[in-house]
């Protein structure tokens, strides 16, 4: 998800770059480390319930919301 793949263009990584830092502010538990182990929403829902303490329903619409409209 916020991982960076080998040949991707500037665009696509400063997008995703942006996307992180956006996804430290609104969660500021969440690690550099940590991000670039997260490969999918799923992923980042998990993360996001076990660092906030959250129910499952709540880190889903959290992710959700923040997830509207980009590109990954």
């Amino acid at each position: 998800m916020f991982g960076f793949r080998g040949g991707e263009e500037l665009a696509v990584v400063a997008r995703k770059r942006a996307y992180l830092k956006e996804a430290q502010t609104r969660w500021p538990s969440l690690t550099r480390i940590d991000a670039t182990t997260i490969r999918n929403q799923k992923q980042l829902v998990t993360m996001i319930r076990e660092r906030c303490s959250l129910s499952s329903e709540r880190a889903e619409a959290d992710v959700r919301e923040w997830a509207e409209g980009k590109r990954f």
